[in-house]
């Protein structure tokens, strides 16, 4: 008999804990933003919007969406509401998405538009496609200068040279920060083989010492620009993988050189 092999679907944590956020240090930055470590249940839509005022959307809870009928993507271009579902970690991290790159969530939104305008709701193009991979898994790369070369070598799958042998660039001339909400997700209970699409921007000189706010701004409006000519989402350069618990500083086992030598996980470039 042929073996089948299934796959299983990924299940967040049951109930809330807020512990599981501040205990990781993959959600260092939405603890910082975002006042978390009060909350011993769920947050509910009144809690999500008190955070919305930079997004220019609020959040609605996603019985709204299913009385109203429209799809997901139009409800939100024609009411600037996002339905929420309650109790859940997958809406709970796109809405904190929606609060810290609201330029860039409401571009995704218009291109996701244009595309149905173009296509319809049936037929799913490439950009529609690859708009879905970094909302739902992007990270942001962001490289000043002096550590421009990580691009390429994390392009090319050489993970032990940049993760290990110039180990020092990141935190001090890289900067990564998660976009996608489900990578955020499937980060409340880490596994090896999550991995991330990655995105690489220049950012300037100092970059990675800038206070949170200010960076978050600055990396919303360059993803709006680079995505607004819908180049950089179609480019074979960007949305590469990344094996995000090979980040240093995201996972304890990483500190040891042995844990990048699993290539079930740092997988070698494909030959072409």
């Amino acid at each position: 008999m042929q073996k089948t092999e299934v796959k299983i679907r990924f299940m967040p944590p049951a109930d809330w804990d807020s512990a599981l956020l501040q205990t990781n240090p993959i959600f260092a930055d939405l603890c910082k933003h975002f006042i978390i470590e009060q909350l011993a249940h769920y947050p509910d839509i009144d809690w999500l919007n008190q955070y919305r005022a930079q997004s220019g959307v609020c959040f609605v809870d996603n019985d709204a969406l299913s009385s109203d009928g429209r799809y997901y993507e139009e409800y939100i271009y024609a009411t600037r509401s996002i339905p929420t579902r309650k109790d859940n970690w997958h809406d709970f991290f796109g809405a904190l998405i929606w609060c810290l790159f609201p330029k860039t969530k409401a571009l995704l939104n218009q291109l996701h538009m244009a595309e149905i305008a173009l296509h319809g709701l049936k037929q799913r193009s490439k950009l529609r496609n690859k708009l879905t991979l970094f909302d739902e898994c992007g990270v942001v790369i962001c490289l000043e200068p002096k550590a421009s070369q990580h691009a390429d070598l994390l392009r090319q799958h050489q993970w032990q040279q940049s993760f290990v042998t110039n180990r020092s660039d990141w935190w001090q001339g890289i900067r990564p920060m998660i976009f996608g909400h489900a990578i955020y997700e499937m980060a409340t209970l880490p596994f090896i083989g999550l991995t991330a699409k990655t995105i690489f921007i220049k950012v300037p000189d100092g970059f990675s010492r800038w206070p949170l706010t200010a960076a978050y701004s600055f990396v919303d409006d360059k993803l709006h620009e680079q995505i607004a000519n819908e180049a950089v989402l179609l480019d074979n350069q960007q949305l590469t993988p990344l094996p995000l618990l090979g980040v240093p500083g995201w996972y304890n086992d990483n500190e040891s050189t042995g844990f990048y030598h699993n290539t079930d996980y740092f997988r070698p470039q494909r030959s072409t």
